[in-house]
């Protein structure tokens, strides 16, 4: 069992050293150990801006965050450049024609969406967004909390409960304003039970945590495969997780035990589930599975 949180009077600590693995079992290489720490230490984020078209036209770099919106049923990307609407085709479009870089990108309710990240080129704000929301489906975003405070690099919501990860601190909010400091610890992505808002599973570097009380403790499955990246299924006791070599793993125990399904075919950089449909964004492309991810094909990937 992972150490509980002590209680703190910061809100942000200072951040400390990442952890490294331990060589237990669970940690199947080294290799796939420092592809999380990599995911643990880095934003992801560029000091400026990569080119996003290819002889005019749109290209998606740096995926932060796949999501389906209940209200259309269509994909939408956080990138480093913007919220881009994915069609079952393959085709992009940049929504409202922001170049903003949306961190921890999470869909939460029919056109409600919420992020992090940083102003884009030209853009007016603090350098660290905290956590803004859109309730039109990307087209306009207005500040919750902690604007110039917090850079959000995972967020996930259910029943009303938010779950941030920012600067080496788990946090949760009842409201998106005011947070609750539930614990310091290094993790690469976190998911919420959407029916049980206090069930969390987060990635770290010596593998997947499970919490039953909202991120104050946490667990570590015996066995578990190194993952990079979770979500949960719409199906009870479902989850999914994509190790850094893209394979893909399902879990019909909330997170406790995995099996191998498929894999994405390359390093991960964001992932979406959507009912049996199963979203991976990798460099320069996203690919689908309509079958739990035992099998994918490309839905976009750069020329």
């Amino acid at each position: 069992m992972l150490p509980s949180a002590s209680p703190t009077t910061h809100l942000f600590p200072r951040e400390r050293p990442l952890r490294r693995a331990t060589g237990r079992g669970r940690v199947t290489s080294a290799t796939a150990a420092a592809a999380v720490a990599a995911a643990l230490a880095v934003s992801g984020c560029s000091a400026e801006p990569e080119h996003t078209a290819h002889d005019g036209e749109l290209t998606i770099e740096h995926v932060h965050g796949l999501g389906v919106d209940p209200a259309d049923g269509q994909l939408y990307a956080g990138t480093h450049h913007g919220i881009v609407h994915v069609s079952s085709g393959g085709e992009l479009t940049r929504i409202a024609d922001r170049v903003q870089d949306f961190m921890g990108f999470t869909v939460v309710g029919p056109r409600h969406f919420l992020a992090s990240g940083h102003p884009g080129p030209g853009e007016s704000g603090p350098s660290d967004l905290g956590l803004i929301e859109s309730t039109d489906g990307g087209q306009t975003w207005s500040t919750l909390s902690l604007a110039g405070e917090a850079d959000f690099h995972a967020l996930d919501a259910a029943e009303g409960v938010i779950y941030g990860y920012t600067a080496g601190v788990l946090l949760a909010s009842q409201d998106g304003r005011t947070w609750e400091n539930r614990r310091e610890m290094a993790l690469a992505d976190l998911a919420v039970d959407p029916t049980e808002p206090q069930r969390l599973l987060v990635t770290t570097e010596t593998g997947p945590a499970l919490s039953a009380d909202g991120g104050r403790s946490f667990r570590q499955p015996a066995g578990a495969p190194l993952l990079q990246l979770v979500a949960f299924t719409p199906d009870e006791g479902g989850a999914v997780g994509v190790a850094p070599d893209g394979t893909v793993y399902a879990s019909s125990d909330d997170g406790w035990t995995w099996t191998p399904s498929g894999n994405a075919g390359g390093a991960p950089e964001a992932l979406g589930v959507d009912g049996e449909k199963v979203y991976v964004a990798l460099e320069g492309a996203i690919v689908s599975s309509i079958d739990g991810g035992a099998t994918f094909t490309d839905l976009y990937r750069r020329r």
